[in-house]
């Protein structure tokens, strides 16, 4: 990956994140209500996250090991390339999916787990832009 494209999508991926913050800090219940609020988080946090899994998988495709078969396992092999830490890969499988939460089953999102997220794990995105453009060549 050129590392022209790679800043595009950390700016991406900041922007995602930003978009997110600038919403914070925000109580369940108003998540749980305001439907504009959902609409906003929902779509920045699933936008992050397939940033990070774009970016994971261009990176594993210029290497010769193999090639994920999931957006989660993505990561896993990303730990074991030493691109990222063990701790970050677990965190982002996790974020794959709270993905597929906000995307597949609509009715059926935890909001408190999205809160959760939005207040308190959001630097797992900061901290993968950082691993990524410390240990891809430019």
């Amino acid at each position: 990956m050129t590392r022209d494209l790679l800043s595009r999508k950390i700016e991406a991926l900041r922007n995602c994140v930003g978009r997110i913050e600038s919403k914070l800090p925000f109580r369940l219940e108003e998540l749980e209500s305001n439907f504009d609020l959902q609409d906003i988080i929902a779509v920045n946090l699933e936008r992050a996250t397939q940033v990070c899994v774009d970016i994971a998988v261009r990176i594993l495709a210029e290497r010769s090991g193999p090639s994920p078969t999931t957006m989660a396992e993505s990561f896993e092999l990303l730990a074991k390339e030493g691109v990222i830490s063990a701790e970050l890969a677990v965190s982002l499988r996790k974020s794959v999916g709270l993905r597929n939460m906000l995307v597949h089953e609509y009715s059926k999102i935890d909001w408190k787990i999205v809160h959760d997220v939005c207040h308190r794990h959001l630097d797992t995105f900061r901290d993968f832009a950082k691993a990524v453009l410390a240990r891809v060549p430019g």
